[in-house]
């Protein structure tokens, strides 16, 4: 059996930014060249699926940022070992996102089926569901995968991240029909502090970022509303003050035993008694939101808060990819069950104004070398090295390993929108190696001891 290493690398007036400062404009992954890959279960050789990876191109008018994608990672995605017969596939999209987002001060927005925001690597964001429901006169689900349709009012909805847990592949995301999509954090599962899922012992533990709890996670993406999404880390107060902390979600799951009305007292139609079939959180109506006042790290019910951030030193209304302690995503895990803003943004056929394109600059690539941590663990490596780089990789990495003496042995890369890139050391002796990780901007250098037994 291999053995491995890794080198883990209140409401307020919103801002309006200028245009090519603006991070719904310059977040976003752009590739025109490197094309994906994807595994099929009990093939533990990728396979190309000839698709570029990330964004191909971001335009931009006075208004809209407008992203074309093809909505393929560039990570792995699959296996599926829930059944599902789809991969990830081309879905040739134009994703329209205004630049000024605004607050929607009437009735809330709900999230619906389908996708709901994109992450700056192209790939869809879901909510919550998965459109399965309990049919109250049946018994029985409906709706969803492999179930009966549903009609009527859906009293009881169930949660995708719950009950499809074993159909997420390591980066804890699935197609539905061929679109690829996340319904929370991206992060692989074998980084979780409490692993719940073996999918990452079979396949790359890789993912669009990795969570660091010193450090504030990285915008992740956009919701249809227009406010920016970040992964699970932030600054504990929202004025940008009182260090890193984790930014927690204001819903709890309800004390029940049986569902029969919502958290707000609503008698409904009944839905299956808890138990090891349907456990609490089975369903998005077995949970309920908890003020915490005077806590900001603590999100509101929309699972964001207005707070200072990198990218918006001026604070911003932000959305977080929510985890618990252990990094499990933590309901509603990204948006939800409403949104904040006006949705005015989504899917468009075609872009139906004049716009200028945005070409990426040195200047707005992120510098990694002081955001880069890198710990071998354990300090010995035998088989393969194991580069993991955080928390996001938006420029293109080489990775070479090196002799003592300075001969270059082996050479690898990790692509932006990827955190992860492995060495094979099988027919090297035991002895002094050196990593070196560069781009075109910085270069760092990590000693290895490879110990054959």
């Amino acid at each position: 059996m291999k053995k491995f290493v890794f080198l883990s690398a209140l409401l307020l007036s919103l801002p309006t930014m200028g245009q090519t400062d603006n991070p719904a404009i310059t977040q976003w992954l752009q590739n025109t060249t490197q094309t994906g890959y994807y595994y099929m279960q009990g093939n533990s050789t990728a396979i190309s699926n000839n698709t570029l990876v990330n964004c191909q191109e971001v335009s931009y008018s006075a208004d809209w940022a407008y992203i074309k994608t093809h909505g393929i990672p560039a990570y792995p995605t699959g296996p599926f070992l829930d059944g599902n017969p789809s991969i990830a596939s081309d879905q040739n999209a134009i994703y329209k996102i205004p630049l000024n987002p605004t607050q929607n001060t009437g009735t809330p927005t709900a999230t619906t089926p389908g996708n709901i925001g994109v992450f700056i690597n192209g790939v869809s964001l879901f909510d919550y569901r998965d459109d399965a429901a309990w049919n109250t006169n049946t018994n029985s689900l409906c709706g969803g995968p492999g179930n009966p349709p549903c009609f009527g009012t859906k009293y009881w909805n169930r949660d995708a991240v719950v009950a499809e847990h074993n159909g997420f592949d390591c980066s804890k995301g699935h197609p539905a029909m061929g679109n690829y999509h996340h319904h929370q954090n991206p992060s692989a599962f074998k980084l979780d502090l409490s692993v719940i899922s073996n999918i990452c012992n079979l396949y790359d533990a890789d993912a669009l970022y990795v969570i660091n709890p010193e450090e504030h996670s990285p915008l992740i993406g956009f919701a249809y509303d227009g406010f920016p999404i970040y992964g699970a880390y932030g600054y504990k107060n929202a004025d940008g003050s009182g260090g890193i902390v984790r930014i927690k979600s204001g819903y709890e799951v309800r004390n029940i035993s049986e569902r029969t009305h919502y958290a707000d007292g609503s008698d409904v139609p009944d839905g299956p008694l808890v138990s090891d079939t349907y456990p609490l959180g089975y369903f998005r109506e077995d949970y309920e939101f908890v003020e915490h006042q005077e806590q900001d790290d603590y999100l509101d019910e929309h699972n964001g808060r207005f707070c200072v951030t990198p990218e918006y030193p001026d604070g911003m209304y932000c959305y977080f990819a929510t985890v618990d302690e252990n990094y499990h995503s933590a309901y509603p895990y990204v948006i939800g069950p409403n949104f904040y803003g006006n949705v005015v943004g989504g899917k468009v056929n075609a872009i139906g104004e004049a716009v200028s394109v945005y070409t990426e600059t040195i200047s707005s690539i992120t510098n990694i070398s002081n955001d880069l941590s890198i710990h071998i663990t354990p300090s010995l490596a035998s088989d393969i090295i194991a580069i993991q780089v955080g928390p996001l990789v938006k420029d293109d990495l080489q990775i070479h390993l090196f002799s003592v003496e300075g001969k270059l042995l082996q050479s690898g890369k990790i692509v932006a929108g990827q955190t992860i890139s492995y060495l094979d050391t099988q027919t090297l002796y035991s002895g002094v190696y050196f990593v070196v990780i560069s781009n075109n901007h910085f270069s760092q250098t990590e000693k290895i001891i490879l110990q054959k037994n």
